[in-house]
């Protein structure tokens, strides 16, 4: 393969990774816990965009069950979101052949 030809492709996959990145900020991905009474919606890109509490599961006698239910639930959310982000990206590099322990993105 010639230098030509690399920087070519080089181009083009900067260019898919900055399209799957854009992508990502507007997939959403709803974490729960507590039975679905406690969710939190993130988007690929991480950042929180809705809570929502089930005001049956407010208790002010035990905010302590509370804050762990929406730590759960954001703990959802995050690995849908590694999952969800995964699966674009490798949309993205598939056919691509990378040094072995090189991974997308840099």
């Amino acid at each position: 393969m010639n230098i030509g030809k690399m920087m070519k492709q080089a181009q083009q996959m900067q260019k898919k990774m900055e399209e799957a990145q854009a992508k990502l900020g507007e997939i959403e991905v709803m974490g729960s816990s507590g039975g679905g009474m406690v969710s939190v919606t993130l988007n690929c890109k991480h950042e929180a965009k809705k809570v929502s509490l089930d005001p049956k599961i407010i208790d002010s006698d035990d905010p302590e069950m509370l804050e762990d239910l929406i730590v759960a639930a954001i703990n959802d959310a995050v690995r849908k979101v590694e999952s969800t982000s995964a699966d674009e990206m490798s949309k993205v590099t598939s056919g691509i052949q990378l040094p072995p322990g090189m991974n997308l993105p840099f």
